[in-house]
Formats: C-alpha cells, sequence, structure tokens
C-alpha cells in the first residue's frame, strides 16, 4: 500500500511520519522487550543508485546471483523485477512477462518443482479495497545475470475460507513445500496456509492455522538455515526462532521478540542475508528525499 492510496499528498515528510507512527500505534502489539543481543541497533546504509526504486515492497536475497537482491515494486508498478547490490547500486532491471503487477506485495525465494532450481515467488495478495475474489502467487526459476525477460511463469490462484482479506507478506517453507500467507488489517493478522501439492491450475483454497499477536504486517522471512524467522511492521520487526521440524504456523502463533529497527519513511519490505550475516530493509520512497538500503549485522 502506497501512501498515495490514503490521499495524503498534502502532509509534509515530518507529519507522514507521525501519521505512520500513529497508524503503528493502532497496530496491536505483544509487551515485550526489544532485544538488542542478536543484531546491531544502528544498520549500514546505503543510498540507491541510481534512485529508481520508489515503491519497493518486497526484497529477496538472491540465491545465484550472489551479492544481489530481488526486489519488486507494488500496484500499478511494471511488471519486473530489480536485481539490486548489497551495496545500494541497481545492477539491471528483469521484465516479467504475460503477468501484470495488480498489487505486488511481497517475495520469496525457495526451492520448487525441479529441487535443482532455485524459485522466485511474488505474492499478488494486496487487496486495499478488499474487492477481489481471488489471489495468486507467482512462481519461476530464479534468473541470472544474463536473463533480461522471464517468460516461463507458474500461477499459483487461491481463495480464502472466510472472504476477502489484504495480505502484504508470504513466507515459503522448503521443509514442507507449503506457502504461508499473512493478511495484514484485520484486528490480528491471520495466518492462511497453501498445503503440498498445491496447484498451478483452478484455484486452491487456503486453509487457516490461526494468527499472530499483532496485525499490521507488510513482510516476512525465513533465514536461510529455517533457524530465524521475522515478520515485519510499519513500526517493528518480530523475531521468532525455529526449532527443527517446527512447522511455521505454530511458531508464528508464539510471542515474538522485538528487535532494533531504524525507523523508515514506509519500510515494507525485509529479508535476511544469504550468508546469515545479518539483514536488509528496504523503505518505499514516500515523501523522503532518499532511499537507503540497510543492513542489520548480526553480533
Amino acid at each position: 500500500m502506497t501512501l498515495s492510496n490514503l490521499n495524503l499528498n498534502y502532509l509534509s515528510s515530518g507529519l507522514v511520519m507521525a501519521f505512520l507512527i500513529y497508524l503503528a500505534g493502532c497496530h496491536k502489539n505483544p509487551s515485550v522487550v526489544t532485544d538488542q543481543s542478536i543484531f546491531v541497533t544502528e544498520p549500514v546504509a546505503y543510498d540507491l543508485d541510481p534512485q529508481s526504486i520508489a515503491e519497493a515492497s518486497g526484497i529477496a536475497d538472491s540465491r545465484i546471483n550472489q551479492g544481489y537482491m530481488w526486489v519488486h515494486e507494488d500496484s500499478g508498478s511494471p511488471n519486473r523485477l530489480f536485481l539490486l547490490g548489497h551495496d545500494g547500486k541497481v545492477r539491471k532491471t528483469v521484465v516479467l512477462s504475460g503477468i501484470s503487477n495488480r498489487d505486488w506485495e511481497d517475495i520469496a525465494l525457495a526451492k520448487g518443482p525441479d529441487p535443482a532450481l532455485d524459485y522466485i515467488y511474488i505474492a499478488e495478495t494486496g487487496d486495499n479495497g478488499l474487492r477481489y475474489a481471488d489471489y495468486a502467487i507467482h512462481r519461476f526459476p530464479e534468473p541470472s545475470l544474463t536473463v533480461d525477460t522471464v517468460r516461463q511463469i507458474n500461477t499459483i490462484k487461491f481463495k480464502y475460507p472466510d472472504g476477502k482479506h489484504d495480505a502484504e507478506a508470504i513466507l515459503v517453507d522448503d521443509l514442507y513445500k507449503e506457502i504461508y500467507i499473512i493478511t495484514k488489517r484485520d484486528t490480528v493478522s491471520k495466518i492462511y496456509r497453501l498445503n503440498a501439492g498445491y496447484k498451478t491450475s483452478g484455484i486452491n483454497d487456503a486453509e487457516y492455522v490461526g494468527s499472530l499477536k499483532f496485525n499490521g504486517v507488510v513482510s516476512a522471512c525465513l533465514s536461510p538455515d529455517r533457524r530465524e524467522l521475522m515478520v515485519k511492521t510499519y513500526a517493528d520487526i518480530h523475531y521468532f526462532t525455529v526449532g527443527e521440524g517446527e512447522s511455521l504456523d505454530k511458531v508464528l502463533q508464539q510471542t515474538p521478540t522485538k528487535i532494533s529497527y531504524k525507523a523508515e519513511p514506509q519500510g515494507e519490505a525485509v529479508t535476511f542475508a544469504l550468508d546469515n550475516s545479518g539483514f536488509f530493509t528496504l523503505s518505499e520512497k514516500s515523501f523522503s528525499t532518499m532511499v537507503r538500503l540497510y543492513k542489520y549485522k548480526r553480533r
């Protein structure tokens, strides 16, 4: 979701930040102390070069193009991905042929049909006006640095068992071959699951499997070793530990720890670094003059 959707174009950047903090305060959050022992409290900041990504909604650290991450923008933006270096430099864009950006809200990297390949999953799950009958996850093999256009894309369509939802976060679990969708605007964010064996034809039924202890979720990510999980709201990053073989829906219903997070103009994206050295966040430009990539190094 962009602030333009809320008709806030007349506000100054300071008022926008105040508004976002007000919204964050309306979210239900567990009463926990921020843990500063896992990651540094002050991130390394990189100015994007060029400043060509204005509405970043999801990021995922590349598995085959090490040192780079994939970034997408949200509703109404072109059907493309950016390949962004860990240093903030935009390497290239890749067109996703045959699909449009209705409202892309999150991205994940995981395994797929061919166990030898890594796949990108893009969540077509945004629904600010609650007007869509079904939603989708687009999936395709992760492209290399030499690819300019992806043409072979599978679409996993689904619907919820209880009506329409606006969701901005997904998790893809390599272990159990499941996809999790986390809603944003419900009183507490709900968790739905596409079970292993989901189809790329017809419409799958997402299963309700629980809820978080807070709402306002805008992104989520799973660590490369499947031992940690993060769920992001505008104001906070909630950190969970994952036991060996533990189902992610069970993990998400536990009380998380908050970790240090530097406020961004409209931060909607988080990902662990592939080498597990820390995590990155990236914000929409909103009313800021500069988009920055932040890295929080592991202590």
